[in-house]
């Protein structure tokens, strides 16, 4: 029966290591994933914030675009009536 005894104290106190190493890989992992859920969301942020400026850059692009079609347009008419105009002299 002690016999017994140790035996069944040996095997708790193996449970017992077992289980704290199981409870310190756990907070481990917890640990980890805290910081990963962290950086996936300055990642976002980030992200974020790029589109936007590109958004931004692609806005500016546009407008610019419209003001060079514009005196494009200015350009043309004036080479029109300078042409009509110079016919006219003649």
């Amino acid at each position: 029966m002690k016999l017994d005894n140790n035996l069944l104290n040996e095997k708790f106190e193996e449970i017992d290591v077992k289980v704290d190493f199981l409870i310190e890989f756990c907070q481990s992992l917890q640990s980890e994933n805290a910081e990963l859920v962290n950086r996936v969301r300055e990642l976002e942020t980030e992200l974020g914030k790029k589109d936007a400026a590109q958004d931004q850059y692609y806005e500016q692009q546009a407008e610019v675009q419209s003001k060079i079609d514009g005196l494009l347009s200015k350009l043309r008419e004036f080479s029109k009536d300078s042409t009509f105009d110079a016919q006219a002299l003649e």
